[in-house]
């Protein structure tokens, strides 16, 4: 059984919930995507831990046990790069294998851009971000914005009764969740109020972004990357019709596709995931 430590650290301002498996120094950054959890790697570090490595975890701003952004603030990518880039060095003093899923792989798409001195290796796990959303009209796009934070800031959630109802909530998006997995992540991802259980992010996670993902603009980061990257797909993941162009922009890079799972590849094959990083790793040492 890896050893496992948990510890808060400041970045950009605000605590950060880290978790750490293993006794080496850490050499691996686990980044999860929206409304995920740094724990959904759980499975995935501890295989890491044992060949021979040193894991990461943390929640991102306004997820898990981390800080929410606070009175007048919003989630704007930039800020998550703020924060991974004062939060990186606390965690190691040598550059890193970085691992994004989902929401995580834009991030360390755009962090991997800035900083390729900070990184060994970079693995995109579903991560190549998503697609050209409606609205694209910017007036259009900032008053959807506008709307979703004032019917958040209005409104009062009501709390779940039980972590079976959370565990039903989780899997209307995944109905093959089993129930071990499901009540683990539904301990690290809600807290206790007064009547009942919440979830730990801020709900304004859920409003649409002010500004709409531009794929012209993700691809020249795309093209600035410099360490070596895989992408991991599942199988019946979320596939981009612009999957290979976007892919053609890395100048180092691998695909793997992972048979028969969909866009969750940690929560459902974890032991596969694990051994595609390993062995990229290997590559990419030391």
């Amino acid at each position: 059984m890896s050893a496992v430590a948990e510890q808060k650290l400041t970045a950009n301002g605000l605590a950060h919930h880290v978790i750490r498996w293993g006794d080496r120094p850490v050499d691996v950054v686990l980044c999860h995507g929206l409304l995920d959890i740094g724990w959904s790697f759980d499975a995935v570090a501890r295989d890491l831990v044992a060949a021979g490595h040193g894991v990461a975890s943390f929640d991102w701003r306004g997820h898990g046990q981390t800080e929410w952004t606070g009175a007048g603030g919003y989630y704007h990518f930039p800020d998550y790069i703020l924060d991974l880039d004062e939060l990186l060095p606390q965690l190691s003093d040598q550059p890193v294998h970085l691992v994004g899923h989902s929401m995580g792989g834009p991030a360390c798409v755009m962090y991997a851009a800035a900083r390729p001195e900070k990184l060994r290796s970079l693995a995109l796990v579903e991560g190549l971000g998503p697609p050209e959303l409606e609205p694209r009209d910017p007036a259009t796009r900032l008053r959807a914005w506008l709307d979703g934070v004032a019917k958040v800031r209005g409104k009062t959630s009501k709390p779940m009764d039980s972590e079976r109802t959370v565990l039903r909530r989780m899997r209307v998006q995944n109905p093959e969740l089993s129930e071990e997995l499901a009540l683990f992540l539904a301990s690290k991802s809600t807290k206790a109020v007064d009547g009942g259980l919440q979830w730990t992010f801020d709900p304004l996670h859920k409003t649409w972004a002010p500004r709409p993902f531009q794929a012209d603009v993700f691809g020249k980061l795309l093209e600035a990357i410099s360490a070596p990257t895989l992408v991991v797909a599942g199988e019946r993941g979320f596939r981009l019709q612009d999957e290979q162009e976007r892919m053609a922009k890395l100048e180092h890079h691998r695909f793997v596709e992972i048979p028969d799972v969909g866009h969750m590849i940690h929560w459902f094959e974890p032991h596969a995931l694990a051994a595609e990083l390993t062995s990229f790793f290997a590559d990419h040492g030391p």
